[in-house]
């Protein structure tokens, strides 16, 4: 009767458990979920540096990107945002692009330091969103969370906004503000990252960046699961799957991949039989983007197809034209020759996603700003430097400059908005 009695009264304590849970709010079921997960006893790992890695360009190619060339397409990408509701999928890609040091002489152009603390002071977040909308940093017991998915006032991909912030350059101390006014730092997200990711997520693109550029030599770490993770792991998961899916056509993938490569030649965080299924890949990806390339110089969204892209295109449509183009020219400005195209053939990309940007009206621009973004990143690599470095020396040498969008062909609209991109 007594035993009976036990089990009897455990039941309704579960029961009563469960009942509670099921009403409890999403981030109280998180602090649950947190109490109970065995990644609190899964050591924290340390971050080896205060700044982020940064993998260069291996070119300056003037002939290939004139100054005045660059100009106007860095011109056409300044992060000229209007302040209310400004979605962090813009200020995220352009801060990737002009990093925290950007500065501009237009007030109405947002600097690297006002992006950097729109991203990382709530406070700064909700004077452009206000109290009401969905926060874009979430205080956990573990550390900072980044909100995102379907709301305006989220960051749309898993750890898109870390990997953004860590090209920018942004230091490992860098303050963060949570909603509940509690002070931490960039540190904190990154291991807040660390330990929520999942091999299997749809996306891994970003983690892959973010991580690769905060934690070599390091080349293991454990997740919430209790799992070890590895920089073998991600390469491989992002080789996995058909070519073109992905975001941007799959090019964000390419990306990833070259800059696990080239940290790899530095920080050996691959093994040997994994870093030559990367090269191999990235090979595969050259073969094919040689024979998908149009006779005007753009890469179609289907480059994965190789020549049958171009003996059955597809509808025109110049957004997913200037997504493939800029994205390709991306990784390739950090890629070793072997792994290019015929120079002529990225010369012909080159002017092409130069000639299509520079026609863009500002109305265009902000549409396609963050893939435009892209653009104005990967020609200031083709020339050895960031935009940032490249605009403050132009603003210095031209302090009158502006540019006026050039008719074309590229500047009709085509009925398209900012993407999930």
């Amino acid at each position: 009767m007594k035993k009976f009695a036990f089990w009897a009264f455990q039941i309704v304590v579960l029961a009563g458990f469960g009942i509670a849970y099921g009403v409890a709010s999403p981030n109280i079921k998180n602090e649950i979920a947190d109490d109970l997960s065995p990644s609190k006893r899964t050591p924290i790992i340390d971050i080896p540096r205060e700044v982020p890695l940064r993998v260069e360009s291996l070119y300056d190619r003037p002939d290939m990107v004139s100054d005045e060339d660059l100009a106007a397409v860095l011109w056409q990408v300044r992060p000229k945002f209007e302040r209310k509701e400004l979605r962090p999928n813009l200020v995220e890609h352009a801060i990737r692009a002009w990093s925290v040091h950007a500065e501009f002489r237009d007030p109405d152009v947002l600097s690297g330091k006002q992006m950097e603390d729109f991203l990382l002071d709530h406070g700064t977040f909700i004077l452009s969103w206000g109290e009401s909308a969905s926060p874009l940093l979430q205080d956990r017991q573990t550390g900072v969370g980044v909100n995102w998915g379907e709301y305006r006032s989220n960051s749309v991909h898993h750890d898109h906004m870390l990997a953004c912030i860590t090209e920018a350059g942004a230091r490992l101390d860098s303050p963060v503000l949570l909603p509940s006014q509690r002070q931490l730092t960039l540190e904190n997200v990154i291991h807040e990252a660390l330990r929520d990711f999942q091999l299997d997520e749809r996306e891994t693109e970003w983690s892959a960046m973010a991580f690769g550029l905060w934690l070599p030599p390091t080349k293991t770490w454990r997740a919430i699961n209790g799992r070890e993770m590895s920089f073998d792991l991600l390469a491989q998961r992002l080789m996995r799957g058909y070519l073109e899916k992905g975001v941007c056509s799959g090019t964000h993938r390419v990306y990833s991949l070259m800059l696990l490569w080239r940290l790899d030649q530095e920080f050996d965080i691959l093994s040997e039989d994994v870093q030559n299924e990367v090269y191999a890949h990235l090979e595969l990806v050259r073969d094919l983007i040689i024979e998908s390339q149009f006779e005007d110089g753009h890469w179609p969204p289907n480059w994965n197809e190789g020549s049958t892209a171009v003996e059955n295109p597809r509808e025109r449509e110049i957004r997913s034209e200037i997504i493939a183009t800029g994205h390709h020219l991306e990784w390739l400005s950090i890629a070793p020759i072997e792994l290019h195209p015929p120079r002529e053939q990225i010369d012909k990309a080159a002017q092409w996603i130069i000639q299509t940007t520079k026609q863009q009206t500002p109305e265009l621009i902000l549409q396609r700003y963050t893939f435009l973004s892209h653009v104005g990143n990967a020609l200031s690599l083709w020339r050895g430097t960031t935009p940032a470095k490249f605009w403050k020396q132009w603003q210095e040498n031209n302090p009158e400059y502006s540019f006026t969008p050039i008719p074309g062909e590229s500047s009709k609209a085509d009925g398209d908005v900012e993407t999930n991109h």
